[in-house]
């Protein structure tokens, strides 16, 4: 099962970034190249093409899925970036984080009005970035067609957050 493959490549790290927490680091699975690509191959089951017209990756592990999602899937990636990377005109949406706040820009022009747009990120705990990142790309003129993550921490109840607004999909649930 897939599923089992990612989770027994997948390091738990204790105590990162801070005490108490267990963090997942995806980076492992980028040295398996043949998982990589069942990953990919699932995912494009998962999403269902026909759909969507967009990938939006959130900065900067939801680049590493994102983009060659995007490209297999055959549509734009647009890239969700930390607030002051993007070199043209943008919009922004600043959300609340645990210890503070967070923005997210993308190029204005990026999005076409009603274009379906798929947000992908590594991993769904809150579903604070993925919520604010819908909003922006809203805010922009798309249509959230769905969510995708690689990892989704059910115990935090993300998707319950991300619903009301389009479908949340994962390939490894903790």
């Amino acid at each position: 099962m897939l599923e089992q493959k990612i989770k027994s490549v997948i390091k738990e790290v204790p105590d990162f970034p801070k005490p108490g927490i267990s963090f997942k680091d995806i980076t492992p699975l980028l040295l398996e190249p043949t998982l990589v690509e069942e990953i990919l191959e699932e995912m494009m089951v998962q999403v269902h093409p026909q759909q969507v017209e967009a990938v939006a990756g959130v900065e900067s592990r939801g680049f590493l899925f994102g983009l060659p999602l995007a490209i297999k899937l055959g549509v734009p990636f647009i890239p969700l970036r930390k607030a002051g990377k993007l070199p043209r005109a943008t919009l922004r949406e600043t959300y609340a984080l645990e210890y503070g706040e967070a923005s997210i820009e993308l190029h204005a022009e990026d999005i076409s009005p009603g274009q379906r747009v798929l947000i992908h990120d590594d991993l769904l705990a809150t579903g604070g970035t993925a919520k604010a990142a819908a909003s922006l790309l809203q805010k922009a003129g798309a249509e959230i067609c769905g969510f995708h993550f690689l990892v989704s921490l059910l115990f935090l109840s993300g998707a319950d957050v991300l619903t009301p607004i389009a479908g949340v999909k994962q390939l490894v649930a903790y």
